[in-house]
């Protein structure tokens, strides 16, 4: 007798994966793939996921992609109409975009600050708010919001970056509570090898997480997470995991 999980698992979900160009967001798009889901990348480096989806159909798998701009609400219901159009429905969206420029607050990096809040937080409601409507009519569906481990502790530098993932956590716990038909998951990595160390501005802070990633993961333990938990059973949801290198403190 086949499972309703074994054959949902045959068929494959169809998976959005924002922030795909690189790091996490790619990582998870080729894994996902190679599992047999459907995934629709974005991102705004059109050129990059045009690659990276090409790659996945070479392989055997399943992908589309398309323009993204999370920080933008249109660019977002773009997004997923364009998954409707190809896939007929969303069953995961992966809210992965993210930056870091992290500085000291004294810097007053006024514009770094909203854009983390921009990205990080509004693109995650933004992300929600496209594909809500849509899982409630389905009466399924799961959204997957990339946090960190900067969302349980706060450090020097990360101040706002920290309250941006604070954020998200919160965010996920209400949509968790207030839904009983579509899962929340929350996965929040530690050091993870990815370009986010690239937007950091000031020299010394970005220095010194540099000689930090020595101990950094892979983007694909992150994608195996995410991976984990979008395949247990519909009735199990993994509400947070947190994946980091084992000798980070």
């Amino acid at each position: 007798m086949t499972t309703d999980l074994t054959r949902s698992a045959a068929q494959g979900k169809v998976v959005l994966v924002t922030g795909a160009s690189s790091g996490i967001g790619e990582a998870t798009a080729r894994h996902l793939a190679a599992g047999g889901h459907k995934v629709l990348l974005g991102a705004r480096r059109v050129d990059r996921i045009a690659v990276i989806a090409k790659e996945i159909l070479q392989a055997g798998g399943e992908a589309g992609f398309h323009e993204l701009d999370v920080t933008s609400l249109d660019s977002v219901q773009a997004f997923t109409a364009a998954a409707i159009n190809r896939y007929g429905r969303i069953d995961v969206l992966v809210n992965n975009a993210g930056v870091m420029p992290l500085s000291m607050l004294e810097e007053l990096r006024i514009s770094e600050w909203n854009q983390m809040i921009d990205v990080n937080l509004r693109g995650v409601l933004h992300g929600i708010a496209a594909v809500l409507p849509l899982m409630k009519e389905q009466k399924v569906g799961h959204i997957v919001n990339i946090a960190s481990t900067s969302a349980y502790r706060v450090d020097p530098t990360a101040a706002v970056y920290c309250a941006t993932k604070f954020a998200v956590r919160a965010l996920s716990e209400g949509l968790r509570q207030e839904n009983t038909d579509i899962r929340v998951t929350v996965v929040s990595p530690g050091l993870t090898r990815s370009e986010l160390v690239d937007g950091i501005t000031s020299p010394q802070v970005q220095a010194a997480v540099r000689q930090m990633m020595d101990q950094a993961i892979a983007p694909e333990a992150i994608a195996q997470a995410i991976g984990f938990a979008i395949g247990q059973p519909a009735d199990v949801d993994v509400s947070e995991l947190i994946v980091r290198p084992t000798a980070q403190r």
